[in-house]
């Protein structure tokens, strides 16, 4: 952070999914045990950090506004039961505030809801999150890769979800994040035009606020994030060598799914 004032702060933004004692074999990698989540929220209070929502940053940034003292994002993907059960306790201890982007094809009490990798939140503890003061967002409706979808079922997929959210929480989503980080000029559109204000990405970097509204970074916390790599992260420190093998599979894995993109461009598929 180099203080040179709000239109040039570098955020750390949290991503989170499941936090469980035990998650299944699917979502393990990207979870956190209770207690480390909690050590870690221990961080952020020790080291003076102001959480706040995705709406909140992007507002601020928008119109110019200043940030409170060092913020943080603290953001969760997909909707996790844990959540609820073991999050929600230590971030409502802490006056934290959080965002939450749910995957409505996933929850409990959706419709026709399937495929979910883990237990999942029910509507009813949505809203809970939601009076507590976490923000609710999208997240896609069955968690695909959105930039690989034809126009149709990527509108579908976006507004569905802005939909069901805006109808079991009773307020429509403002942000939205990008099931497994990925999106393009055409999927960052169809986020626009659903009327998501803001939108974030993964790309294991500082936000900022060049990165424009509908591609901010986030940093990945996974099971083997320990609470000294935790606290360097939050910092800015030691981030390219954290995620050095995540960029370099990225890397790999965008070429070919851009030639993927392009096969089925050329049978009409998209």
């Amino acid at each position: 952070m180099t203080g040179r004032g709000p239109r040039e702060a570098a955020v750390p933004v949290l991503m989170y999914h499941a936090v469980a004692h035990e998650p299944s074999p699917a979502a393990r990698a990207l979870s956190v045990a209770p207690g480390a989540f909690a050590e870690q929220m221990a961080v952020l209070h020790e080291r003076g950090r102001t959480p706040l929502t995705a709406a909140a940053l992007g507002e601020a940034w928008r119109r110019g506004g200043a940030l409170p003292p060092r913020p943080v994002l603290i953001t969760f993907d997909d909707g996790y039961a844990g959540v609820h059960r073991h999050a929600l306790p230590v971030l409502a201890a802490r006056g934290f505030a959080a965002t939450l982007f749910v995957t409505t094809g996933w929850l409990r009490g959706t419709p026709g809801a399937r495929g979910a990798p883990d237990t999942m939140l029910d509507w009813g503890q949505v809203r809970e999150l939601a009076a507590a003061g976490v923000e609710i967002g999208g997240h896609s409706h069955t968690h695909p890769q959105l930039d690989q979808l034809a126009e149709a079922p990527l509108r579908d997929e976006v507004e569905r979800c802005r939909d069901i959210t805006a109808r079991e929480t009773g307020t429509p989503p403002a942000s939205f994040a990008y099931p497994f980080g990925y999106a393009d000029r055409r999927v960052r559109r169809a986020v626009r035009e659903a009327g998501f204000a803001q939108s974030l990405a993964v790309r294991n970097a500082l936000a900022r606020r060049g990165q424009g509204p509908y591609a901010l970074a986030r940093l990945t916390v996974r099971r083997t994030t320990t609470t000294e790599q935790f606290a360097r992260l939050v910092e800015g420190e030691g981030i390219a060598g954290s995620y050095a093998a995540d960029r370099a599979l990225t890397k790999a894995y965008a070429l070919t799914r851009r030639t993927r993109a392009a096969a089925r461009r050329a049978t009409g598929r998209m």
